[in-house]
């Protein structure tokens, strides 16, 4: 167990506002509770209406002065990479930050949430470099080109439930194209960005060029989605303050992409390699305390092999170790919020009205006297039509169905208003076929767990999302594109105004 006395690592005793290259302070001090103990861990300043609006003029001066726009591309890249590898080098800092923070257990924050927010930058300091431009001569007498500009100032939402992996993500490509950007993390879980702020500028990146606001939905973030000096906005959270977002951008005309909630589908077929299937469920359900969109939730079972996959898992499940998450062998920690935790057990009241068989878990687990621990929960449906079939549950919850044919298991996956991710598990080449074909979602796995190759886009159809993230899909979101038309022949103009001469 990393404790913070070992360390020398601390929370702020107050998350202030990052704006023109100073900590600030804002209005009103909320509290950032600690879902492990249940104690307050520190408070964030909120940045008010007109907080946001400093900060997005600062990005505004920042972007037209060119003090980062206008660098050349290896410049650009030479940040991006520091910018990586100072991450690497406070890789256990920030991975302690998150687990203390979400209370996502700190194996998975090391292995996977923090090596990846580095990955974001690498990437794109190394997609950058590949970047082609058009040129088109078939028109006689012209040469027409085509390359892109930075688009301007990029409003940066990001969620809770992965703050570092996520939102990195949005500042790497921002930053690779050559914008000015504003952040603002989840009240939930503000740490990791800010220690992220913190060691971009000590990169080098010039004053402006990021900043960062800390606050509400209510209150911060709808002043940064409806402010007219905002360019493009990215957000990734909950289907409903994905709306209210467009909603408020829409007013600018502000382009945005968001990536929303889901309820994937998770089919496992007879022919699957059983254990590997087994180990891929469980993970997909599991990892981060089950607090991710990419959750393959809804577990679709082939009708002969159901029973002997179903009570496999259930016992499986019945081990998962739960404890402290910055303990390195704990595999489940605390739901993020008290709020979030209140709400995942609710849906408990809706089994016995839709028919559904309570195979595990359903309550607050015992023998913690305070944390929002919450047991790995098995649900058996006997439809698609349960509420828990059918709403984004986000926590340690998975629900069991059965299908006899390939096109029975299609129709349950496609029934959601969702659409972001599945999963299928077969040793069939021509059923993986009809997967990739029939199942309508943004990613589609294939006897894996979720695998995300930044160089593919990534997002949902449906209420999971608009638009992608990738490197071409960031590339055309983060810059505009322009046509250059240069005459370069002799081409005879009509004469206006000659009096009929």
């Amino acid at each position: 167990m990393l404790a913070q006395k070992e360390t020398g690592w601390s929370v702020p005793d107050v998350c202030l506002n990052f704006i023109n290259g100073k900590w600030v302070g804002g209005g009103a001090q909320l509290p950032v509770i600690n879902p492990t103990n249940e104690t307050v861990l520190t408070h964030i300043a909120e940045a008010s209406a007109q907080d946001v609006d400093a900060a997005v003029q600062a990005a505004r001066e920042s972007f037209e002065a060119g003090e980062w726009a206008g660098t050349d591309l290896e410049t650009r890249q030479r940040l991006l990479f520091r910018i990586a590898d100072l991450i690497d080098q406070h890789s256990d800092e920030l991975a302690w930050l998150e687990t203390t923070n979400i209370g996502a257990p700190i194996a998975q924050c090391r292995a996977r949430h923090v090596p990846r927010a580095a990955y974001n930058f690498r990437f794109f300091a190394e997609y950058i470099s590949q970047i082609r431009s058009d040129a088109y001569t078939q028109l006689e007498n012209y040469l027409s080109v085509v390359t892109r500009e930075p688009v301007g100032v990029a409003a940066l939402i990001g969620p809770w439930n992965a703050p570092i992996a996520l939102t990195s993500m949005k500042i790497a490509a921002a930053l690779a194209f050559g914008n000015s950007c504003v952040v603002k993390p989840s009240e939930v879980s503000p740490l990791t960005a800010i220690r992220m702020v913190e060691l971009i500028c000590e990169a080098g990146l010039p004053a402006g060029v990021i900043n960062l606001v800390n606050g509400s939905g209510a209150v911060t973030g709808a002043a940064l989605a409806a402010h007219p000096e905002v360019d493009v906005l990215s957000f990734t959270g909950g289907t409903a303050t994905g709306r209210a977002i467009m909603s408020a951008a829409g007013r600018n005309l502000t382009p945005v992409t968001l990536e929303l909630g889901g309820k994937s589908a998770n089919i496992i077929f007879a022919d699957a390699d059983f254990d590997r299937a087994l180990d891929g469920a469980l993970l997909s359900i599991f990892s981060n305390n089950g607090q991710q969109c990419l959750a393959g939730s809804r577990i679709l079972v082939q009708e002969e092999l159901a029973d002997r996959f179903i009570e496999a898992f259930v016992e499986r499940a019945r081990k998962l170790r739960i404890g402290d998450p910055l303990l390195e062998d704990t595999e489940i920690g605390p739901l993020a919020t008290k709020q979030h935790f209140e709400r995942v057990h609710s849906f408990i009241d809706t089994l016995e009205a839709d028919g559904c068989e309570l195979l595990l878990g359903g309550k607050p687990c015992e023998g913690f006297e305070s944390g929002y621990y919450y047991e790995p929960t098995i649900v058996r449906a006997p439809n698609n039509k349960a509420v828990v079939c059918q709403e984004e549950i986000f926590g340690p919850f998975a629900t069991f169905q059965t299908f006899r044919t390939a096109d029975e298991a299609w129709a349950i996956a496609n029934d959601s208003k969702f659409g972001l991710l599945g999963y299928v598990w077969t040793t069939d080449y021509a059923t993986a076929m009809a997967a990739h074909e029939h199942v309508k979602s943004g990613v589609l796995c294939i006897n894996s767990p979720i695998i995300r190759e930044l160089r593919a886009p990534f997002g949902g159809y449906k209420e999971s999302g608009v638009g992608r993230e990738s490197g071409a899909a960031c590339e055309a979101f983060y810059s505009e594109v322009k046509t250059t038309a240069f005459l370069t022949g002799d081409v005879p103009l009509r004469k206006l105004g000659m009096g009929g001469a």
